[in-house]
């Protein structure tokens, strides 16, 4: 198996030739399937239509992110798992705090947290950090993907209580959820003047992963 490294800011992240052409993965340890996706020779195939880390890796060739294998990673709007199960194979020495509303989502990630030590299950509401503060400690990285109006308050508050000085912002907006009648390009304009001690970093379309999409990086001022 051919395989080529996507960045050396991302040493669990690679790209591995199956049947003729280069799929993104990452390296795991777990032999277990977490939503379905193929294994390979320890490799875990990362489908960028089922997660939106996974089209930006591919589209920017993870020069937005960087990610150490101790980093501490908050994660508001885990769902079921499926891209903080890569993000864990990411840091396989550090941790992920995954913050999910839904109890329903809540007990399959909880399953995959008792096969992976370094996910930290946190059944609260991102919109209110407050609650969880007892449990977390200061973050190197908070990656966002959570379905309400207030997308980019959610991230400044989070980001002002809980991420390191300098430390990386990723925001995964979606525009429909914000407001489905205006035009996702003002949308995504008006939620990044709403982005509050953070510096704006790079800006980067999810097409054709994933329609109406975009990824935020910004640095905590």
């Amino acid at each position: 198996m051919r395989i080529e490294e996507i960045s050396p800011a991302l040493a669990g992240a690679c790209l591995a030739e199956v049947e003729g052409r280069m799929r993104l993965a990452t390296r795991s340890e777990d032999s277990m399937p977490v939503y379905g996706e193929r294994i390979l020779e320890g490799l875990r195939l990362w489908d960028p239509h089922r997660s939106k880390l996974a089209a930006l890796l591919l589209k920017t060739g993870g020069g937005c992110l960087s990610l150490e294998s101790n980093a501490r990673v908050l994660y508001l709007g885990a769902a079921n798992g499926t891209t903080v199960s890569h993000v864990s194979d990411l840091v396989r020495e550090g941790l992920v705090y995954a913050v999910e509303f839904s109890p329903r989502a809540m007990r399959d990630l909880i399953r995959l947290c008792e096969r992976r030590s370094n996910i930290i299950p946190i059944l609260a509401d991102a919109s209110r950090p407050e609650e969880y503060a007892p449990l977390l400690e200061p973050v190197d990285l908070i990656y966002q993907d959570v379905a309400q109006r207030n997308q980019s308050e959610i991230a400044s508050a989070n980001s002002n209580r809980y991420l390191k000085p300098g430390g990386d912002l990723l925001l995964m907006l979606k525009s429909r959820s914000v407001d489905v009648t205006a035009e996702p390009a003002d949308v995504l304009q008006e939620q990044i003047k709403q982005l509050k001690g953070l510096a704006v970093q790079a800006v980067s379309d999810l097409q054709p992963f994933h329609q109406d999409h975009w990824a935020i990086a910004a640095k905590k001022i």
